[in-house]
């Protein structure tokens, strides 16, 4: 018998016993629908997760910092090199080098003082970054962007920068009365002040009394001017929904790198920068080192790798790995769980389809018989069964499946945000689960069909 005959007996066979079929249907569309929106919420929470792993670091992300010991973690006693394990140009290269590595970039720290009107704000993380990682940061700006290739140095504003300026004259600010300072920093001129202990020691010793400040300075080492103010340009301000949308770039003062390097090397001149290194007579040295280099790795399951990799060179590594991990295992549980709950309404709907079948068999013992006297082949009798059985499931997956979307837009819609996450393969998986079980749920009626007796089946009315 050929697969369209067998394809049009078994609908026919389902449409003459409509109503049962419908109600076995329904079982089975609850069920798929039930296990695709319960997956759906642990995807979903999943996500919410690794987003929020991603706004504190990067799921891909490795910080590396200079290291004080050796290789594998030893103390590195013979090494007597100062510069020893500090990151340099030659660091960024070698991380570079690395497989799985597909950024290797530098971050130079720094603090400052920014003075506008009345008010002050004392920077301590300030950072500057390649224009590559500043283009790949992904970063939403409420004004302005990215400082354009080779201009004069500029600033990229967190969006609660604003709120840590303080009334320079009362060190009053926005934690002490809960008002933003009203400051127009793409516009309003910033002074710069890159030299925070020579201003702090000048504003010391200028409002000490003349007897403290020859007490505490005999030796009259503290600068008799202020230090040099520099206007730094506003490149942009980042976007935040509200006053309380916190990432890790809220607090943060950004720019070039190489624009940074160049401006500091201004300011102090010959004096060292603070947090560089110096040599035995207290001189700088002529090359800027990094605070930190940014690594990037091609996919999560090769940070951990990397990350040892960099660490057995001598150097300190930071990522989130281990809270992926974490994440991910509970992930698996919290989704194994609901799949489960789910489960056990396709578990029910199983358990119609067998019935269904099993009194479809008893309905049609005299048309079974005529067939085998007739000299159909057993194969097909129980394939036909089986068909009528895997036709159940696939309506029922197909149904479940548009159901789960519907119920799926209606949670997302009143929470908000994206707490059901239906992809395409969870679509698929539901229906190809669903034909799988009316499969299983219909193999042992239907070998009882293909067992049945041929007399006895004819004799029965």
């Amino acid at each position: 018998m050929r697969i369209a005959d067998l394809l049009s007996m078994s609908t026919m066979s389902l449409i003459k016993r409509r109503l049962r079929t419908l109600l076995t249907v329904l079982g089975v569309v609850i069920g798929i629908s039930s296990i695709v929106i319960m997956v759906s919420l642990g995807l979903g929470l999943n996500k919410k997760s690794m987003d929020m792993i991603e706004r504190y670091g990067g799921l891909t992300t490795i910080t590396v910092s200079e290291g004080g010991d050796g290789m594998n973690g030893q103390a590195d006693s013979d090494s007597k090199d100062p510069l020893d394990h500090k990151l340099s140009d030659e660091t960024v290269e070698l991380f570079k080098s690395l497989e799985h590595v597909v950024l290797s970039a530098p971050v130079l720290q720094f603090q400052c003082i920014l003075r506008t009107g009345p008010y002050e704000n004392d920077i301590y993380q300030g950072y500057g970054y390649t224009r590559e990682v500043m283009e790949k940061s992904n970063w939403k700006f409420a004004e302005g962007g990215i400082p354009k290739e080779n201009e004069p140095l500029k600033f990229i504003y967190g969006n609660f920068v604003k709120r840590d300026f303080f009334t320079a004259a009362t060190g009053l600010g926005y934690y002490d009365n809960g008002v933003v300072p009203d400051i127009d920093l793409m516009n309003a001129p910033v002074f710069t002040i890159f030299d925070v202990d020579g201003y702090r020691a000048y504003t010391n010793k200028k409002s000490s009394e003349p007897e403290i400040e020859s007490d505490a300075d005999p030796d009259n080492s503290t600068p008799s001017s202020p230090p040099k103010k520099l206007i730094i340009g506003t490149a942009g301000v980042l976007y935040g929904e509200n006053e309380e949308d916190y990432n890790d770039y809220s607090f943060g003062v950004y720019c070039d790198i190489d624009q940074l390097k160049t401006t500091l090397k201004q300011v102090f001149r010959n004096r060292p920068i603070p947090g560089q290194p110096v040599r035995k007579n207290g001189k700088p040295y002529r090359d800027i080192y990094y605070s930190n280099i940014m690594v990037r790795v091609d996919s999560v399951d090769n940070m951990a790798g990397v990350q040892k990799q960099i660490t057995d060179m001598g150097y300190n590594a930071y990522s989130n790995s281990e809270w992926i991990a974490e994440t991910r295992e509970s992930s698996r549980s919290q989704q194994a769980m609901l799949g489960g709950i789910g489960a056990v309404s396709l578990l029910v709907a199983a358990i119609g389809i067998a019935n269904t079948m099993m009194m479809s068999i008893y309905e049609r013992t005299k048309e079974i018989g005529i067939m085998k006297v007739l000299g159909c082949d057993l194969k097909n009798i129980r394939q036909m069964f089986l068909l009528e059985a895997v036709l159940i499931g696939f309506f029922g997956g197909v149904a479940g499946d548009l159901l789960s979307i519907l119920v799926s837009i209606i949670i997302n819609s009143v929470t908000g945000e994206a707490t059901s996450l239906i992809p395409l393969w969870l679509l698929s998986l539901g229906l190809v689960f669903a034909m799988l079980v009316g499969m299983l749920a219909g193999y042992f009626p239907s070998k009882r069909a293909m067992e049945l007796s041929a007399l006895s089946a004819i004799r029965n009315e």
